[in-house]
């Protein structure tokens, strides 16, 4: 289960709880609230629905509380397909992807914050500020040494465009990083699950020329090594995806260097 951090010399006071719905399939959500601008501490406000009135994913109750019950509740969507990532948040204990999430998975009273250990902007949005700031770091893009072939493109075989599979995919929705314990304690420094997969998906393609130069980067006892594969990023991630084989296999980069 993720740990949630309040923001500092706060404590969470009891929350409205707002007109339920009526009907035959009623089922409460437990919503953290905070807003910053406001002075006022964090607290939970409870809502209840009834499914039968709402869509199957707890976005679609997120929207149905906010057009309904509480215009002022405040989260992020986009896509609504797991595509875009933006409607991360963690939800009865583990993080995900509220449009892709149904509600029928989670029993009783279901309970919704924020992703875990980010400052919050306000209600369910977390800041990426300095999330953002680490995938730059890693200057996520193709870097060659080599002029492309005159009006073509750098061509891969087949055999090597399947190396960047279960990489590319990566949405940044920062699901897998805040269900880190070890990028929770070690963010100013450790680059986290997210970053670090982005970072191997580079070193893993056959027409990146950089790959001493990006391992140079790496090397370092906090931005890599900070990882103790305990399979939290592995086990939360919405599309599937393996980053602490990313980690260990860029690991293993540097120690086939060294030797």
């Amino acid at each position: 289960m993720a740990e949630f951090t309040l923001p500092k010399n706060s404590v969470i006071k009891k929350g409205v709880r707002h007109a339920p719905d009526q009907g035959g399939r009623l089922k409460s959500f437990k919503v953290y609230r905070y807003d910053p601008d406001s002075g006022a501490n964090p607290r939970y406000d409870t809502f209840t629905i009834d499914l039968d009135k709402c869509g199957p994913m707890v976005l679609d109750a997120l929207i149905k509380i906010k057009n309904e019950q509480d215009p002022t509740l405040t989260f992020r969507r986009s896509c609504r397909e797991g595509i875009c990532g933006s409607c991360s948040m963690n939800m009865a204990g583990s993080n995900g992807l509220a449009c892709t999430t149904a509600i029928e998975d989670l029993k009783g009273e279901v309970r919704i914050t924020p992703l875990p250990h980010m400052d919050v902007v306000k209600d369910l949005v977390p800041d990426f500020t300095h999330f953002y700031a680490q995938y730059a770091s890693i200057e996520p893009w193709l870097k060659s040494a080599s002029p492309p072939p005159s009006g073509k493109e750098r061509f891969q075989s087949p055999e090597d465009r399947v190396k960047i599979d279960g990489l590319y995919e990566c949405i940044l929705c920062a699901c897998c990083s805040t269900s880190c314990p070890s990028y929770w304690w070690n963010a100013d420094r450790f680059l986290g699950p997210a970053i670090l997969l982005a970072a191997y998906r580079w070193l893993a393609d056959s027409r990146d020329e950089m790959t001493g130069e990006r391992l140079d980067q790496l090397e370092d006892p906090f931005r890599l090594y900070r990882c103790h594969t305990i399979m939290n990023c592995a086990n939360v991630c919405p599309k599937g995806l393996n980053p602490a084989k990313a980690i260990a296999e860029t690991k293993k980069l540097i120690a086939e260097r060294a030797a």
